[in-house]
């Protein structure tokens, strides 16, 4: 059992398990340095979607860093349960709602609204293009969403999200996207599309 943690925020420093499921990946503390920094200027007040939770750590991190709330579907029992009790020892934890269960059967039959996904799910499959027609209308205008793949598969995102930033580590691309109407923030038009990017020598998601 290995373990992962918050990076940033108000829960910074906060230690999540990382128990032996199958699939289970979790995003890499640098890897997530970079996510949230492209993230920072959506992030106060935003309501999340983790839809294929496993440890929370994507979800967690918004939250410490100032999102409103975030769902985090998961549907292991024992990652749903971890999930749960952390939420319960932290300070604002009722701002996370921990959802046992599918996901895409979430969003099947939600009416919620996010203004941030995070769409990183098992490597085995193909649940990125499940998960795109459920997603999409779920979605505020103005949102934004994180996407992570094996660097050799297309997640095939709708044709019309544009790319914000991008990067890669040996196994992974990771991608945050803009949905149709989103503006870039205007602290970030002329911000490096690189900076703050780890480096992809050495990096294991």
């Amino acid at each position: 059992m290995g373990k992962v943690r918050v990076i940033g925020g108000r829960w910074r420093g906060t230690r999540l398990e990382v128990p032996s499921v199958a699939g289970l990946r979790p995003t890499s503390d640098r890897v997530r340095e970079t996510v949230f920094n492209w993230l920072m200027p959506w992030l106060p007040g935003a309501r999340v979607i983790d839809l294929f939770a496993g440890t929370g750590a994507l979800g967690l991190e918004a939250l410490s860093r100032g999102a409103a709330s975030a769902v985090l579907a998961e549907r292991d029992a024992s990652l749903a349960a971890a999930l749960r009790g952390t939420l319960a020892r932290l300070e604002g934890g009722e701002r996370g709602q921990v959802l046992q269960g599918d996901g895409l059967a979430f969003l099947r039959g939600s009416t919620d609204t996010f203004d941030i996904a995070f769409v990183d799910p098992p490597f085995a499959g193909d649940l990125w293009t499940q998960a795109w027609p459920l997603l999409a209308p779920r979605l505020a205008p103005e949102a934004m969403v994180h996407v992570e793949s094996p660097v050799d598969v297309d997640p095939a995102v709708p044709a019309d999200w544009v790319v914000h930033r991008e990067g890669r580590t040996r196994e992974v691309r990771y991608a945050l996207y803009r949905v149709p109407g989103a503006e870039p923030a205007a602290d970030t038009l002329d911000a490096d599309p690189t900076a703050g990017e780890p480096s992809t020598q050495n990096e294991n998601a």
